[in-house]
């Protein structure tokens, strides 16, 4: 006897399964980049932005930041941040970037 039941159970899974870590650290490592863009705006363009306050602090704190090795942990405390919001507003956070960057030229 063949149960079709089981071959749809596996496929659900399939589906359910979290991301690889891989595939994790890729995204972390795109939202730090993401970070460090923002970071390399001046103030009137970080305006522009939809920030939540907890990250504004961060970019500005590390645009302050001359020592190399403390602005590279300031870039990796950035990134955690922006992996703490949620996709639609690193989405949000994108286009705005975009749109300012075309602006500026």
């Amino acid at each position: 006897m063949y149960d079709d039941g089981f071959d749809d159970e596996s496929h659900a899974l399939d589906a359910i399964r979290p991301p690889s870590k891989s595939q994790r650290k890729r995204e972390a490592t795109a939202l730090q980049d993401l970070g460090e863009q923002l970071v390399e705006l001046t103030s009137a363009q970080l305006k522009r932005i939809p920030l939540p306050e907890e990250l504004l602090a961060a970019i500005k704190a590390t645009q302050a930041m001359s020592q190399r090795g403390a602005r590279k942990r300031q870039l990796q405390f950035i990134g955690k941040l922006m992996r703490q919001l949620d996709e639609q507003e690193t989405d949000t956070i994108r286009v705005a970037l975009t749109t300012v960057r075309t602006s500026r030229r």
